[in-house]
């Protein structure tokens, strides 16, 4: 048990000027509430109303992140959060640029033997026909710093890359091109020092997008996993190395690929994943016995600054 009291006044920062606002709403309601109940001092904060900078002013104590996406995950509220000592959940400034970052994020797993798939930094200057020679067909097409499948893109013919790499860039300059992994879509939460049971996700002809994650229920979730005992407890190893490469701390998620053949691939880390009534870490959680009250409090107690 832990004893509310020592938490102080605490903001949940929720909304944000990122594409995924309404996720970050929806998630942060949702922690709110929970840590009120658990007799938690909590108060709603929205940095795209308030300054950052009143949070020591209103005399808050601890902050909750419960955003997602760009000025919220990527390492600038975190950066301030540091400036004013302010302890806050989720992974630190390099940490959360970093994973927000899918590119350079991949760089680090291919030096330290992470398995992911192969890539390429597309620009308009890039040779698409050198990609689809190297990458084959399908492959995927993502922005590399938004969330939530924001902006990717399935390319199953030659003719669909150059729509596919200006959806993308439109959001982000930073564009990749990444090999379809065909398999399996799993999720690794990571809780302080434990990777979680993983989740499969059987969404339908395999399209786990924006609107089957958050306002649909015709995808399917699986936990306990359903993959041998083995080849999960040595996935759930690699994710606390993926995720401890990067810098990260706290809780997070990591998304992967496992293909029939057993081997798997790392997709992305989330460090400061959805916790709406459809989302993952809370599953995870479930499944080993937490509730999603207590897993918000549990969260809330590992909150930290780095300097």
């Amino acid at each position: 048990m832990i004893d509310a009291k020592k938490f102080g006044k605490v903001a949940v920062l929720m909304g944000g000027s990122s594409s995924e606002r309404e996720i970050s709403l929806l998630s942060g309601n949702g922690v709110l509430a929970a840590l009120k109940e658990r007799g938690v001092d909590a108060y709603a904060f929205d940095p795209a109303i308030q300054s950052l900078w009143d949070l020591p002013i209103e005399k808050f104590d601890r902050v909750f992140i419960a955003l997602h996406g760009r000025f919220g995950e990527d390492g600038t509220v975190q950066g301030v959060l540091e400036t004013l000592k302010m302890p806050y959940t989720g992974s630190g400034v390099m940490a959360s640029a970093l994973a927000m970052d899918k590119w350079r994020a991949k760089l680090i797993w291919q030096a330290t033997g992470i398995p992911t798939p192969r890539f390429h930094l597309l620009t308009p200057q890039s040779d698409f026909t050198r990609v689809l020679d190297d990458l084959r067909l399908p492959l995927i097409v993502k922005p590399a710093r938004e969330g939530s499948s924001i902006g990717v893109t399935k390319v199953v013919t030659a003719a669909d890359l150059p729509a596919a790499f200006d959806l993308a860039y439109k959001l982000d300059p930073l564009v990749i091109a990444e090999e379809f992994i065909a398999g399996q879509e799993l999720t690794a939460t990571v809780i302080g020092d434990e990777a979680l049971p993983l989740i499969r996700i059987e969404a339908p002809e395999g399209r786990y997008d924006y609107a089957n994650k958050y306002f649909t229920d015709v995808v399917r979730y699986h936990c306990p996993s359903g993959i041998r005992a083995d080849l999960e407890d040595e996935i759930r190893a690699a994710t606390l190395k993926a995720f401890r490469v990067l810098g990260c701390h706290g809780w997070g998620r990591a998304d992967l690929m496992l293909r029939p053949d057993g081997h798997y691939s790392f997709l992305e880390v989330n460090t400061s994943p959805g916790m709406t009534s459809h989302s993952l870490v809370p599953m995870a959680a479930r499944a080993v016995g937490m509730s999603y009250p207590d897993l918000c409090v549990r969260i809330l107690s590992l909150a930290r600054c780095e300097q």
